[in-house]
């Protein structure tokens, strides 16, 4: 298994290893050895599964307070997926990173408590998958604006579809701070 730090301090980049053959291939997609080796340490207490066609932008999420660190990856497909570093008092704060996740590249992106998340679904369908170290709880969910013109995100995409609640979400600068991920305070 390879990692790979990105701009945000502690989102990572993995790139499992892979056993292949003619008869297909193996890989682990979680081994909590492994993954603190590379001081990626969680509990994760839910998986999820998402599929979405071509066009579709889910995100930005995230929850706050129990907010949730992700292990995301890509079963079927292609998308851009982008964290964004919501964490007041952070030298990263509003700063996002964004990273190609396919079936065939079968990388993962790790994105600690703290952060937003979202993707584009860039081929025609994408299978989502990934796991969370906190229950979904949708008192405490939240969300940005998938353009907000201040976190400046590079999409592949001019007008994306939408989720009703996706499309009402505020601008970063609007969410009160005591709403946000503290910093300072953890």
């Amino acid at each position: 298994m390879k990692c790979y730090n990105t701009l945000l301090p502690d989102v990572k980049v993995i790139d499992p290893r892979v056993f292949e053959d003619s008869r297909g291939f193996f890989m682990q997609t979680w081994n909590a050895a492994r993954y603190a080796e590379v001081g990626i340490v969680a509990n994760f207490v839910q998986d999820n599964l998402s599929l979405s066609t071509r066009g579709i932008l889910r995100g930005l999420h995230y929850q706050q307070p129990n907010p949730q660190a992700k292990l995301v990856q890509v079963l079927q497909g292609e998308v851009f997926d982008v964290a964004v570093d919501i964490r007041y008092g952070s030298p990263t704060f509003g700063q996002w990173v964004g990273i190609t996740l396919s079936a065939s590249n079968r990388r993962q992106l790790y994105i600690p408590e703290g952060f937003a998340h979202g993707f584009y679904v860039v081929s025609q369908t994408a299978l989502f998958a990934y796991k969370c170290t906190d229950f979904y709880l949708p008192q405490h969910e939240g969300g940005i604006c998938w353009d907000d013109p201040d976190l400046g995100i590079t999409w592949p995409v001019v007008e994306p579809t939408l989720s009703a609640k996706d499309k009402q979400y505020p601008k970063l600068k609007e969410i009160p701070l005591d709403c946000l991920p503290n910093l300072r305070l953890e």
